[in-house]
């Protein structure tokens, strides 16, 4: 997917935040994502249950999930319309990784980077960025304690509070 080409409201922090609301429906977790030329894919933990036996817990399994440009799509429209409009919805309702990822992406946007990977584990989070330079094309990595992206969330959350949009002057995504 290539994130600047076409619509302009695809950017990181939309197409990372309706990603993350899926994941939090699915109930997967410790996520991998990568980006594919069409979509990106999608690695993580997630609880199967035990069957029809009472006594039997479920177990964790890795599932593998790929979402192409047209699922991505789906997932942004689905987002707004669960939202009700383009403003946020309150943090109460939101999941931790359509929080997470909508900060996490937001940051990317303002890195504008050709490419994307991310990690995370125990809500932290480890990002390659493929960036071009007047140097040419390198990677790049950045990382995000819990505590940081706790954080991010928090400041988000400030910054898009109408009060908080009326000093400044405009209102934030």
């Amino acid at each position: 997917m290539r994130i600047y080409d076409g619509s302009p409201r695809q950017d990181f922090e939309e197409v990372f935040r309706s990603i993350g609301a899926y994941l939090d429906r699915q109930g997967m977790r410790e996520i991998l994502l990568a980006e594919a030329p069409d979509g990106f894919i999608v690695q993580g933990l997630m609880m199967v249950s035990g069957g029809s036996r009472s006594d039997t817990m479920g177990q964790q399994i890795k599932e593998t999930l790929t979402f192409l440009d047209d699922d991505i799509s789906q997932f942004m429209d689905e987002a707004i319309a669960r939202r009700g409009t383009t403003v946020s919805a309150p943090a109460s309702v939101q999941g931790y990784y359509e929080r997470a990822l909508r900060v996490l992406g937001r940051y990317m946007d303002e890195q504008r980077p050709r490419d994307v990977f991310l990690f995370e584990q125990d809500g932290s989070y480890v990002l390659r960025l493929l960036m071009t330079t007047q140097a040419g094309t390198r990677h790049e990595l950045s990382e995000f304690t819990k505590d940081d992206v706790e954080g991010l969330i928090a400041a988000a959350a400030v910054d898009r509070r109408p009060d908080a949009a009326a000093k400044t002057g405009s209102a934030r995504r």
